[in-house]
């Protein structure tokens, strides 16, 4: 069974490694896998700067960024079509690799002094010598929850994004705000409505920058539909196996739309 297990070198990528090689906002996939063998005809003209993430089936696995004018005819695949579309994709993998690398990227020079920043030693952080601080890479937590009332969940299609999907309410967490919390100004900010019962499910890394879902069940409280249409084109109550096109379960929003279909098709109403 293939393994991935993040983890952090200081080193640079030696024959024998694999290297996740990315253009923009895409992975440049070879014939087979996601991974290039450091001996790559890609790279011969030389590997451009290239960060640890750990190892894949016991090879040490590097990230780095490739100019578009150095990939050719190569296919490029968009990161969002990778997590969403196709299943053999490694998800876990390529979104530490698309967050390590903008970390590394927009963490070059110091955030206080503006000095150029170096390895850390022991961990994965940029250090500055004169501040004598680190820089870790950035998590942004956000909350994503799906509402039940009676036998039906409320599913939501967003204004902003073109895929016809109907997917959650989810919004990002405000400081000294607690998950809950975030949860009910979230859904009453975005639906009008109220909720209670909120239970955490599930989490998942989003790398679109650097999210970090926590998924929650909730059941309505209270309240008529009134959207937020800079965010929510339309959203209705629907019955499990009666949905609009959702996406798919390698999502967190995937897997907690059926998590709740099951839970509603077991029957009984939540308490």
């Amino acid at each position: 069974m293939t393994q991935w297990i993040p983890g952090w070198t200081t080193r640079r990528p030696e024959q024998g490694d694999l290297i996740l090689a990315l253009a923009g906002s895409g992975v440049v996939k070879p014939e087979t896998g996601w991974l290039h063998g450091r001996d790559s005809a890609l790279f011969s003209d030389g590997l451009p700067e290239a960060v640890s993430l750990g190892s894949y089936d016991g090879r040490d696995v590097f990230v780095t960024e490739l100019p578009e004018s150095t990939i050719g005819d190569r296919d490029v695949i968009p990161l969002r079509d990778a997590l969403l579309m196709l299943s053999d994709a490694p998800a876990d993998m390529l979104s530490t690799g698309f967050q390590v690398w903008q970390w590394w990227r927009d963490h070059r020079y110091c955030g206080r002094c503006g000095e150029k920043t170096g390895f850390h030693p022991r961990e994965r952080a940029k250090w500055c010598e004169p501040c004598g601080i680190p820089w870790y890479p950035r998590l942004a937590p956000c909350v994503i929850v799906v509402i039940r009332r009676d036998d039906r969940l409320l599913l939501a299609r967003s204004s902003r994004v073109k895929r016809h999907f109907y997917s959650l309410i989810a919004g990002f967490v405000e400081p000294g705000e607690s998950l809950e919390g975030a949860v009910h100004r979230e859904v009453k900010e975005e639906t009008g409505l109220d909720v209670t019962n909120i239970r955490y499910h599930a989490s998942q890394p989003w790398p679109f920058p650097h999210q970090l879902m926590v998924g929650f069940f909730a059941d309505y409280a209270g309240g008529e539909l009134v959207l937020q249409e800079d965010e929510l084109a339309h959203a209705d109550w629907f019955l499990p196996g009666d949905t609009p096109p959702v996406p798919p379960e390698t999502t967190i929003s995937g897997r907690l739309i059926r998590a709740m279909e099951n839970e509603i098709s077991r029957g009984g109403i939540p308490v």
